[in-house]
């Protein structure tokens, strides 16, 4: 198998999509690669541009909260080729849901966090007063 100027190491690959080199052994043996990874004459792994791409894919999904193995179904989907568009389509459309039940999940607590920085900046104001600002010792 020739090598190519897009051909990318492991190394490379981790430094690219932010997993460790550990983590992308693992999204190998777990089958979440569209195309088994290649190897070299040395029997190291060797990366295309497209598995790049595709693990990108699922580093976001997999940030996103979604399940390992609804990623590897999307990869078989993927895998099959056309035809099954609808099936993915639904597998994306309930994360989809996950995710925005989340984001209210997540914006109520921010609220929150809002709230009660709100009531400390002004038992913080205060007791410095509007003119003075905090530490600056007693007013004249």
């Amino acid at each position: 198998m020739p090598e190519t100027s897009s051909d990318l190491t492991i190394g490379q690959v981790a430094e690219r999509t932010g997993l460790s080199v550990h983590a992308l052994r693992f999204y190998e043996r777990e089958g979440v690669l569209v195309d088994p990874v290649r190897r070299d004459p040395g029997g190291r792994r060797v990366y295309s541009e497209n598995d790049v791409e595709w693990l990108t894919v699922c580093v976001i999904l997999r940030a996103s909260g979604m399940p390992l193995p609804d990623i590897r179904r999307y990869t078989e989907l993927v895998r099959e080729g056309d035809g099954n568009e609808e099936e993915r389509l639904t597998l994306l459309r309930r994360h989809r849901e996950r995710v925005t039940a989340q984001i209210g999940d997540l914006t109520r607590c921010l609220d929150l966090v809002d709230y009660k920085a709100g009531v400390y900046e002004d038992l913080l104001a205060e007791r410095t007063g509007p003119c003075r600002p905090a530490g600056a010792g007693p007013a004249a």
